[in-house]
């Protein structure tokens, strides 16, 4: 399966495991800094919706800073629009992708849209079901890979990383450490939330570069 057809394939998962969930949850504080489960559902829609014209335009309006930009726009679009409408969106854009999410690298693509998924389970307490092919490929490209969005290539440096429900393994010296697959692609993505799942003698150091005040929320 290529990435972008993983990343058609997630989406099209998240979008009916997404349907599935009432008010209340929606209105809940995300994972994401400051972000409810609902604004977070909005972001994904303007990161396959909004064009790069409009993108720099409110990026000027907010003095040159993406993330108050892109912060804006997904918190302007979840005023508007109900999380039934944006899923309703979010399933045709998902084939007909309009903005940065038609340029943006798939592989980068797939793990901001695992990494926001579990920003909404795990504040709900909820255990993911992320397909284990998909998991890999994620934590594969964030060892890998450094993305604007995600700092989980400057967290995982001189890490030994372990998923010990998907058999990945990563590093081959440094301090150990390891958990389940969404743990650890939460964690590396400066959620902290999950780190009292993970263990080994690197924790310690993992959790000293995690802060979630340096997340940055792609488009």
């Amino acid at each position: 399966m290529s990435a972008r057809e993983m990343l058609r394939f997630n989406d099209e998962r998240f979008r009916s495991l997404a349907a599935g969930l009432g008010p209340d949850e929606w209105a809940h504080p995300s994972l994401c800094h400051e972000w409810s489960n609902h604004q977070v559902l909005a972001h994904l829609v303007v990161g396959y919706r909004a064009g790069a014209g409009l993108t720099m335009r409110e990026i000027l309006r907010r003095g040159g800073s993406f993330d108050r930009a892109n912060a804006a726009m997904a918190c302007a679009l979840a005023e508007a629009r109900s999380p039934v409408e944006l899923l309703d969106e979010f399933a045709q854009l998902v084939y007909r992708p309009r903005g940065i999410g038609r340029i943006f690298p798939p592989q980068l693509l797939l793990g901001d849209h695992i990494t926001h998924e579990l920003d909404i389970l795990f504040a709900l307490d909820r255990a993911p079901q992320i397909p284990e092919e998909a998991a890999v490929a994620v934590l594969n490209t964030q060892v890998a890979l450094p993305n604007p969005f995600v700092p989980a290539f400057r967290n995982s440096r001189g890490l030994r990383l372990r998923a010990i429900d998907v058999g990945w393994a990563h590093g081959e010296q440094g301090p150990l450490v390891e958990g389940r697959a969404a743990e650890l692609v939460s964690v590396l993505g400066n959620r902290p939330r999950m780190l009292p799942a993970l263990r080994g003698d690197g924790v310690e150091l993992l959790a000293s570069r995690v802060s979630p005040r340096r997340i940055r929320r792609a488009g």
